[in-house]
């Protein structure tokens, strides 16, 4: 009677006395258990004293005395079934039911950063389905106007059927006329057809102006101050042909050659002397060529 009382003592001890046993046995304080196992050391003060009751919650009841059993070696079913069973005799009133997740364990308690990327993974895939689906739902808002693109088409029709406006050589030669003037005294010219025939050749004085003949065929000039010779095309001033005192030979001068020319570039030659009855004009020196 005596061996049987000593062997139905520690069946009738309570969990939480057998949970401090086993921890005592290993040689643990508490505040070991609580480091190792992240519960705070006055729960499991709780827990061992046997107040299950007294925690937050029966899930954090069941959840920290399983994860106190694995640590000191307790079978962790039968630890979480005394409990339950504890926990119903000191809250009668208390109808059990079985919790899907149980705290206690680190390893299973989400963190806050991973709930709010679940949050945030949720937010992008509905957006990602709403964008997909979009267009089956609200197709008019994805489809171009017909009535733009009609516009846009009969516009451009239009516009190949115009013809291109006249140009500014079709312009002048229309109508307009080649007017050179002098802007100083004594500027050497002379102007000739295509064939060599001289059309004119002096000394111009300051205002004085050459038309070139409409009737002239292919007018070309040769002068020594291009850059003191004003150019109008039907009226409208044009540039000069330089802007410095180099020698200029062989220029066309219809008005669809000087408005269709590029920059002015000329290459400087000897001035040859002048005609008869011209004033005599001294030779300019050719400079050497620019690259």
């Amino acid at each position: 009677m005596e061996n049987e009382a000593q062997d139905t003592a520690p069946e009738a001890a309570s969990i939480g006395a057998q949970l401090r046993a086993a921890r005592e046995a290993q040689g643990l304080t508490l505040a070991q258990v609580a480091a190792e196992t992240r519960i705070p050391q006055r729960h499991l003060e709780t827990i061992e004293a046997g107040k299950f009751a007294a925690l937050p919650a029966r899930t954090y009841a069941v959840g920290f005395s399983r994860t106190y059993a694995k640590l000191v070696g307790l079978d962790e079913a039968a630890v979480t079934q005394a409990v339950r069973e504890e926990l119903d005799a000191q809250e009668p009133g208390t109808r059990h039911r079985p919790a899907s997740f149980e705290p206690g364990d680190p390893a299973r308690v989400p963190s806050r950063a991973l709930g709010w990327l679940s949050v945030l993974a949720v937010v992008l895939v509905v957006a990602g389905l709403f964008a997909f689906f979009r267009p089956y739902f609200w197709p008019a808002g994805e489809l171009p106007s017909l009535v733009e693109q009609e516009d846009a088409r009969r516009a451009a029709e239009a516009a190949r059927r115009q013809p291109p406006p006249p140009g500014p050589a079709a312009t002048a030669a229309a109508g307009g006329s080649v007017v050179f003037t002098a802007l100083e005294d004594g500027i050497w010219v002379k102007f000739y057809d295509a064939g060599g025939a001289q059309l004119m050749q002096k000394l111009m004085a300051r205002g004085e102006t050459y038309t070139v003949p409409a009737e002239a065929r292919g007018p070309q000039l040769w002068t020594g101050r291009p850059d003191a010779l004003a150019i109008t095309v039907g009226g409208r001033p044009i540039p000069r042909l330089a802007d410095d005192d180099i020698v200029v030979r062989d220029v066309p001068v219809t008005a669809e050659a000087l408005l269709a020319r590029p920059k002015p570039s000329a290459t400087p030659v000897p001035v040859p002397a002048p005609g008869p009855g011209a004033a005599p004009l001294a030779a300019v020196p050719a400079p050497s060529p620019t690259t």
